[in-house]
């Protein structure tokens, strides 16, 4: 047993408890106060010196190792979901509307714990940056943070990410280098037209719904035929609001419909967002209305640094072994704000198993029956202090317990 070893034996239930206290006191994106105090507060009992409100809820906590040398941050998210919880779990949410459904009440208590032993244990040669971010969730955190200058007041050569993954199995790591999640975009058409009577006089409106079903069909077209075979792209609708319910016999004069689009690189993200648009314009043409598109670009696509998952592989390995991390992971077409500071850090993201059933059943992230696995709490711990040994450190996990 490792002297990491033996002290994640030791603190391992004090950070589960820790875990479920964020998951029943969950908050959405720049609205974390409470979490954010919780965070702040730990770090400075265990001696580490902390800046709070970066990015407006932001924390970011600095360890300085015995000697110096290079700088590394290390990211975790904190805020939750708009999902009503229905777990029944004696930790459940206590805030209605709200619950950590993606897990990142585990992804901050992995990082605090790595924080804790980091500061207990700083024989590593340079800094280590703990980033936790607010609203990652789609509010903008990352850019929060970076508009509040977080790489100048806090320089990092590189930066690291760990997200769970249901499932995968527990104590499993996967990664790959190039793109690794896509950019997460929005987009909305709306139809206007000349409304009418459905049942006696249909031929006198310019009938909308006809325009919107054809464009809706032309969308996989954008996909099919635009974008090259072995590029990615996804188009989905999300919603479809036109008319009312109460009135059936009504040809609708406006119709909106919008949903997500997702990319792995620029060239494809710019023809996603022109031919919606173009293809908006002609079916409206052809069915004698009009249409408006918008194009909402979210998340940037998250690219990995060859160097940086190098280093997160080494990490990995050292926690848990080689025949359970897998350095050449499918990518996925989630979007992840991280991908943002990667933008102007070199980085890697990595994920960690959240678990998986026998039957190969698991509760997906952004569900209300979902739930972090604690048991994984000291992968993760030992995984972060891998990074920081392959970074700056000389041996941090490998020494033998007393």
């Amino acid at each position: 047993m490792t002297k990491l070893d033996a002290w994640l034996d030791q603190h391992h239930a004090a950070f589960t408890a820790i875990r479920r206290d964020i998951h029943a006191h969950p908050e959405l994106g720049l609205e974390e106060v409470r979490t954010a105090k919780l965070v702040a507060d730990k770090l400075r009992e265990w001696g580490v010196e902390v800046t709070e409100n970066v990015g407006k809820t932001g924390v970011v906590g600095v360890i300085r190792g015995n000697r110096p040398g290079r700088a590394v941050g290390l990211r975790a998210d904190m805020d939750c979901l708009a999902l009503e919880e229905t777990t029944n779990l004696p930790y459940s949410s206590k805030n209605p509307g709200r619950m950590h459904a993606c897990g990142h009440d585990g992804h901050t208590t992995m990082l605090l714990a790595a924080a804790r032993y980091l500061a207990e244990n700083r024989d590593f040669a340079g800094t280590v940056n703990l980033i936790f971010q607010p609203a990652e969730e789609g509010r903008g955190g990352a850019n929060a943070m970076l508009a509040d200058k977080l790489f100048e007041r806090f320089p990092c050569d590189a930066i690291y990410g760990l997200h769970n993954t249901p499932g995968m199995a527990p104590g499993t790591f996967g990664t790959t280098v190039g793109p690794f999640l896509a950019a997460a975009d929005s987009w909305k058409v709306t139809f206007r037209g000349v409304g009418g009577h459905g049942g006696s006089q249909p031929h006198r409106s310019t009938d909308i719904t006809y325009a919107q079903a054809h464009f809706v069909l032309g969308l996989q077209g954008i996909v099919g035929r635009n974008v090259a075979p072995l590029d990615t792209a996804v188009i989905s609708v999300g919603y479809i609001h036109g008319g009312d319910v109460n009135a059936s016999n009504v040809i609708p004069s406006e119709l909106v419909l919008g949903g997500t689009a997702r990319t792995y690189s620029q060239e494809v993200r710019d023809t996603v967002e022109r031919r919606i648009a173009e293809l908006a314009a002609a079916t409206a043409q052809a069915w004698g209305c009009q249409a408006e598109a918008y194009y909402h670009r979210g998340t940037s696509p998250l690219v990995n640094e060859a160097e940086q998952v190098r280093v997160g592989v080494a990490a990995a390995t050292a926690a848990v072994g080689a025949e359970k991390v897998n350095g050449q992971l499918r990518p996925g077409t989630g979007g992840e704000d991280f991908a943002e500071m990667m933008l102007v850090r070199p980085g890697a993201f990595m994920r960690i198993g959240n678990g998986v059933n026998p039957d190969g059943s698991f509760v997906g992230l952004h569900t209300p029956l979902y739930d972090f696995n604690d048991a994984i709490i000291p992968d993760g711990v030992r995984y972060w202090v891998g990074v920081v040994d392959q970074e700056l450190g000389q041996g941090l996990r490998a020494v033998a317990a007393e």
